[in-house]
């Protein structure tokens, strides 16, 4: 990637900065300071609101200094680090009785908060801020790059999924099916992860489950959870065995380099019973309806309302994006180097659409001991509409 990319993305964060008013933003996580630099060793990296960026680094000094866009420092000992920072930094020295408090924002929703308290007392007379939001918002645009390495990711999965079905068969566990999936994609450049930001959220390659295990519920923030191996992974495929005319959803992505992808489809050996394919046709109703809508300037939590009010005239809202008190609270999801970017189509969240950002849409529906069916697609918002980044085929997929 070119230095020139990540000169951009500096440059527009420094101007929410600017914005704030805030003297800098220590940014401390691992994908922030890939999405800053092109390197993700471990370190700190200082962002001023105005002029160049630091980015002090404990492991591997060596790579950080091949791979970064920004100039590198090793931290050092911790105990002088803060001295050290602050000379390099005289933004960050209290301006006196009657001068300006430096302010300096990080990521409040991921830092431990052991971390902070470390900053902290390294960093004496500074006022810190969350800049959570900062960072997330800037990320949430992306660019022509990110969107190629998004569109191959969807590339490859549209053909994992062809090669899924090819070896679907009765009597399969959910497992090996998602063994077939994660070997196709692995082999083709698949990182073999998919990163979250939510606290104490996980997600393997997707979600593979077949009837009622697929309805299952979990801790997992998604319309469906999945048995999962284990109740140290309760989510995704499990040893059970995929049987006829049951829904069958496969909620599957890929990521390359650092990019992800998210889509669902919905198979079945033999035919769906009536009420799930009516609840199927209905999550395509709702997709459809959607997609017209979105386009710059629409609010995000509009999409949701929206889909709401379709899932009640189907008679289906208890069974809409999960079930009963295990309902998740939305429509869609940006996507990116995380899974739960910005910005979320639910209530609370009044963003309008803009250019550059690219959401993942899954109208699902979950029916408790039978299964769940759905569709996802993602999509880029672009200045005349959409474009939609998945490409695999629709609709209900007999085996």
């Amino acid at each position: 990637m070119e230095k020139a990319e990540f000169l951009e993305r500096i440059s527009r964060f420094q101007q929410k900065l600017q914005a704030k008013e805030l003297s800098g933003f220590l940014v401390t996580q691992n994908v922030d300071i890939y999405y800053l630099t092109g390197s993700m060793q471990t370190g700190y990296l200082f962002v001023p609101a105005e002029g160049e960026p630091m980015f002090y680094v404990r492991r591997s000094v060596v790579r950080a200094e091949e791979e970064a866009a920004v100039a590198v420092r090793p931290v050092g000992s911790m105990r002088t680090w803060g001295e050290r920072l602050k000379a390099q930094f005289p933004q960050l020295l209290a301006g006196g009785a009657d001068g300006p408090q430096p302010i300096v924002a990080t990521e409040y929703d991921v830092l431990p908060v052991q971390q902070f308290q470390r900053l902290q007392q390294l960093l004496p007379g500074v006022m810190w801020a969350d800049g959570s939001m900062l960072i997330r918002e800037t990320r949430m645009i992306k660019s022509a790059y990110e969107l190629d390495r998004i569109r191959e990711a969807a590339r490859l999965i549209d053909e994992a999924l062809e090669h899924a079905l090819g070896v679907l068969r009765e009597g399969m566990a959910e497992f090996e099916l998602m063994s077939e999936i994660e070997y196709f994609i692995r082999r083709r450049g698949h990182l073999g992860l998919m990163r979250m930001r939510g606290y104490n959220q996980e997600i393997v390659t997707g979600m593979v489950g077949g009837g009622a295990a697929a309805a299952m519920p979990t801790y997992f923030d998604g319309p469906a959870g999945g048995q999962g191996l284990s109740p140290a992974s309760p989510q995704s495929a499990g040893r059970r065995s995929f049987r006829r005319d049951e829904p069958i959803l496969l909620d599957i992505g890929c990521c390359i380099d650092g990019y992800v992808i998210d889509q669902t489809r919905t198979a079945v050996i033999g035919e769906l019973p009536e009420e799930l394919a009516r609840a199927y046709a209905v999550s395509e109703r709702i997709l459809r309806s959607a997609e017209e809508r979105l386009r710059p300037g629409t609010v995000s939590e509009s999409l949701y309302a929206a889909a709401l009010e379709q899932a009640a005239e189907a008679g289906l809202s208890e069974h809409f994006m999960g079930y009963a008190d295990d309902q998740v609270k939305f429509l869609g999801h940006g996507i990116g180097l995380e899974i739960d970017e910005l910005p979320v189509l639910a209530k609370g969240f009044a963003y309008p659409l803009e250019p550059g950002m690219v959401i993942a849409i899954e109208p699902k529906f979950t029916f408790p001991g039978r299964g769940v069916v759905g569709i996802e697609n993602s999509y880029a918002i672009t200045p005349d509409g959409l474009e939609k980044l998945t490409l695999s085929r629709e609709g209900v997929l007999r085996v």
